[in-house]
């Protein structure tokens, strides 16, 4: 009897689960608009290391005269974070607007001290993506992974890191942190704030998208590029646009690849009208089961001729697909489910031969400090390892 309960009320919570993020995705994506941004010149700089983005970062921060708009889905509560919240503070009391968005669940380990500390200096502050009725659990899991800053309407940055200590190398585990970062300038900052102040407005309810003070359009530059701004869809098809362009080659870089059916489905036909195929992951994993989970996809792939390399000298954060020496694509967005069917994504597509060979030369250099992952390990007997896959499998979309 007590069995015959348990396994009904479990029923009912998967069914409700299910239901709430069905129809949570559904209702998003019906009041959500999808407007490619358009094709900009500009300046590009391909920041890689943490202590060298976050050197340069502090400097333009510091330089800020007008505003500064942050958003990032995680914030810790660490040194790197806090000299952060000084800089921020010290601009904030010199009469400089400061907005701080960061994602609710992100960001959970930042303090009620810290955030009311914040608050008095000056700094408007909120979270992203707080729960919401009805769908609790569809609110829970879709987060806000962007990563964007823009100081005085003329430099932006966005890309895969966050703030803390860990991506400067201060957790042994995980360092050195590997990962990508744009910075830019030029035409296309408008529309990182564009993005910035429609998340900000969700978030707080403060419309600036019409106001020109935030706006300006100087120093060009020659770098085509176009920023990809998702929000749980359209990133799906988006990446099925540039595998399909491929002719000769495909390189991805994802520290979790966890793909979809029409990706995988896509890649497998890439591979067979020989086109190569190389993806970087990394050596170790920062989640539980996420290593394993894409061992599913890995091995056909491997078996259709794809090169898979495992990342070693650290921990491999990149976002990146490099199509044929044309197109270069670097952002927040990681290759698997929950990029693709729930979190807010930002990326930027490289058109510019310039920008395009500085990334191809430190994509080929990461690949040169990888190993390469062979099917003969992917197919030994491992009971651990073959029950963790099947449980990532299970919860690919949550990972």
């Amino acid at each position: 009897m007590f069995f015959m309960l348990f396994a009904g009320c479990l029923f009912l919570l998967i069914a409700w689960l299910a239901a709430d993020l069905h129809f949570g995705r559904k209702r998003r994506i019906e009041k959500a608009r999808f407007e490619p941004m358009p094709i900009r010149k500009g300046t590009i700089k391909i920041l890689t290391r943490g202590s060298e983005l976050f050197k340069d970062y502090f400097t333009e921060l510091r330089r800020a005269e007008r505003h500064i708009h942050v958003l990032f889905y995680i914030v810790k509560e660490d040194a790197l974070s806090h000299e952060f919240f000084d800089l921020l503070s010290e601009k904030a009391k010199a009469g400089v607007e400061v907005r701080m968005l960061v994602d609710w669940i992100g960001s959970k380990a930042l303090t009620k001290d810290t955030a009311a500390s914040l608050k008095q200096a000056g700094i408007q502050l909120a979270f992203s993506n707080k729960l919401k009725l009805p769908f609790l659990f569809y609110t829970l899991q879709a987060r806000n992974h962007r990563k964007i800053t823009v100081i005085d309407g003329a430099t932006g940055y966005l890309g895969g890191y966050n703030v803390g200590n860990e991506y400067i190398g201060g957790n042994p585990k995980l360092s050195p942190w590997r990962d990508y970062h744009l910075k830019i300038t030029g035409e296309s900052v408008q529309d990182l704030q564009e993005v910035f102040l429609t998340d900000w407005k969700d978030a707080y309810g403060e419309d600036l998208r019409r106001l020109p003070f935030y706006f300006c359009k100087r120093g060009v530059g020659d770098a085509e590029h176009q920023l990809l701004p998702t929000a749980g869809f359209m990133l799906e098809e988006t990446c099925l646009e540039l595998l399909k362009s491929a002719r000769q080659k495909i390189v991805i870089g994802t520290p979790y690849f966890i793909p979809s059916k029409k990706l995988f489905a896509e890649l497998i036909a890439c591979l067979g009208r020989g086109v190569e195929l190389s993806i970087i992951v990394p050596g170790i994993a920062d989640h539980p089961l996420v290593k394993e989970a894409s061992f599913r996809y890995l091995r056909p792939l491997i078996r259709k001729g794809a090169r898979i390399y495992q990342y070693m000298y650290g921990f491999y954060h990149a976002k990146t697909i490099l199509i044929d020496d044309t197109v270069c694509d670097i952002g927040s967005a990681n290759f698997d489910k929950r990029s693709l069917f729930l979190n807010s994504e930002i990326n930027c597509y490289m058109y510019s031969q310039e920008s395009i060979v500085e990334a191809a030369a430190i994509i080929e250099n990461d690949m040169k400090a990888s190993r390469e992952l062979k099917l003969s390990e992917l197919e030994k007997p491992d009971i651990l390892r073959s029950t963790k896959e099947i449980l990532g499998w299970s919860v690919s979309l949550f990972l």
